[in-house]
This record gives C-alpha cells, structure tokens and sequence, in this order.
C-alpha cells in the first residue's frame, strides 16, 4: 500500500489495511518521509513492514525545484522497486498523493498490478496520469470508474445516531487548524452560548493556546483541541459540523449522521474540496459556503433548518462496505 502526505489519503490506507489485517497475507506500507505518513503509521505493526522515502510533490514545483524533485523522485523510485522485488509484491494499492509516486511507478515498471483508489471529486495529478495504466480505478464520484462506496473505519458507522436537534457544534479545521474557521467558531461562540448551544473546536496544535484564551476573554466555554485519537468521540457527540471538504472528514461525518456546512480549503489541488462538498450538497445532504463568502446570517439560518431529515438521509444513503469492496479487488490480483 502507497500513498499519502495528507489524512485524506491516509485514511484510505488504514481503512483497507484493517479490512486485511486478519488475511494471512504480508501488508507492507511504502510512503515519503514528509508529510503525515510516519506520524500515521510509522509504529503501525499491522503492516508486516513500514518504509518512509524521501519523495516530495513535483507538480507544484518550478525550475531547478522541479527537476530537484524529479531527480529525488527517480531515486525513490529506484528504492520502491527493490523493496516490491524483496517482498514480492502481487499487487500495489495506491491512494495518490505525491507519496505514492514511487510505489506506483516501479510497480508498473515491474508489470505489478497497480490498483488506484481516487477519493475526491476533483481527481489529484498523481492519478489521472496514471489511471490509464491501472488494473483497476476505484473512486465514489466517478461514473466512469469502478465506483465503491469511500472506505470509511467501522467506528463511525457504530456512533451513527439521527440529530433531531442541535445541543453540541464540533469545528473541525484539521491537526493543523483552519484560521477561517477558528476566527467563525470564535465569531458564532456568543450566539451559540445564549442558544445553550456547546463547542468542540479543533483549532490545530499550534493554535490551542491562542483559541482558548480567545474563548476565555469572551466568556464562552469550549472544548479546543488539535490532534487526537478521539475525534471519532467528538464527531459522534456533535449535533452540527463546521468543517473542511478533505474527503475522510466529509465521509466520516456522513457515515455518522452529522450534518454539515463545509467551508472547503480554498487553495485545494484542483479546487478538489469545494467538489467533495458538492457532491453532498447536490443529493440535499449538507451545506457548503465559500471561505471568502462566509455570512454569519446564512449560517444561522442553516442551524435553523430541518437537520433531522438531512441526518436521517445521511445514515441512509452511505455504504459501509467501501474498505471490504477494496480490500476483496486486492485480494482477487493477489490470487
């Protein structure tokens, strides 16, 4: 398995590594030495083994930063082969992302069949140069690919519960924080507070401090944190998300029945996120407001609307067997 740099790709690693940690198959995760990859699974001893390379994005670069990157990337790829030959390989997942690009391309390389899963709307640079070479392309959006329901971790769908109500908000700007969403959360926190209204507020490890002396200085009380491994118990506590469009957050909170607005990451690849969250707004199933269109009224009529109808629909509509369709195409090649 391949592939990272963000949680939205690395979620999809972790989901299927779960559906096939019971296989008698070796699971060996290759990804980059930057981004979130070793924060993920650096000490993950379901794979059998963990390799972290030193890739970095190409596609972003200019001039000599970009043939640094392709030279750096030639090397990685070198690297990737040499490891699929010592663990022969039957089969590569990769989920995108420029920490799959070495595991990708020596697979193909080697006539290893390369199994692709594209998790947003708006596909990453990665994957659709690669599509047209995949044994198999797996995405939730497209029609034209082998479409599986987004793999999403079994946790979600056991606290799924319908909100006919709003008691608790959960802001959800990822372990790094959001400040549109931070500088919101602070903005709506009075309002919020004289409509009994609770908060749970995901300011980003570097922002802790400053959000909840923020909260104090208006007299609001909140429950901020950065990273942590309970966010599942904060979204399943939630009766509303404010929250980003990465892909694992906005299936996550659909898998559990939480209705959301989503305010996308506006410098996304590809405007991917402001998709992600289009997907879901086309069927009726959240809201979605731009960063630079944030409007305090707007959102006090969202909180105003029918969310148990949205959250019903929500439990209805996700299928929970995304990881098990994935992990069953992998097994098949494995074969």
């Amino acid at each position: 398995m391949s592939g990272g740099g963000t949680g939205g790709h690395l979620a999809i690693v972790r989901a299927v590594k779960e559906e096939l940690r019971d296989s008698d198959i070796e699971l060996v995760y290759i990804g980059s030495s930057r981004g979130q990859d070793k924060q993920w699974f650096e000490k993950d001893e379901e794979f059998n083994a963990r390799y972290f390379l030193d890739s970095k994005g190409v596609v972003n670069q200019k001039g000599f930063g970009k043939l640094a990157s392709l030279w750096t990337m030639a090397k990685s790829v070198l690297k990737a082969r040499k490891l699929l030959k010592e663990h022969n390989a039957k089969v590569v997942l990769s989920v995108g992302g420029f920490s799959a690009a070495p595991s990708a391309f020596a697979s193909l390389s080697l006539g290893i069949p390369l199994v692709i899963h594209e998790q947003n709307a708006s596909m990453g640079s990665l994957n659709k140069l690669l599509k047209p070479y995949a044994k198999e392309f797996i995405s939730s959006y497209d029609d034209n690919s082998k479409q599986t329901p987004y793999p999403i971790k079994d946790v979600y769908f056991k606290t799924a519960r319908v909100r006919d109500g709003i008691n608790t908000i959960i802001f959800l700007g990822g372990s790094q924080g959001a400040k549109s969403i931070n500088e919101l959360a602070l903005s709506l926190a009075p309002i919020l507070k004289q409509n009994g209204i609770s908060i749970i507020h995901q300011a980003g490890e570097k922002n802790i401090d400053d959000v909840k002396h923020s909260y104090e200085q208006i007299g609001v009380e909140a429950e901020v944190f950065g990273f942590s491994d309970k966010l599942p118990e904060y979204i399943a506590k939630a009766d509303f998300a404010i929250a980003r469009a990465g892909a694992s957050t906005l299936w996550e909170l659909s898998a559990n029945g939480l209705p959301s607005l989503y305010i996308p990451y506006p410098y996304a690849a590809s405007d991917h996120q402001y998709y992600n969250a289009k997907f879901l707004v086309d069927q009726d199933l959240a809201w979605i407001m731009r960063e630079s269109e944030i409007d305090i009224e707007k959102i006090k009529h969202i909180l105003s609307s029918d969310i148990k109808t949205v959250s019903q629909k929500l439990i209805e509509s996700i299928d929970k067997n995304g990881a098990r369709d994935i992990a069953d195409i992998l097994l098949d090649f494995h074969k």
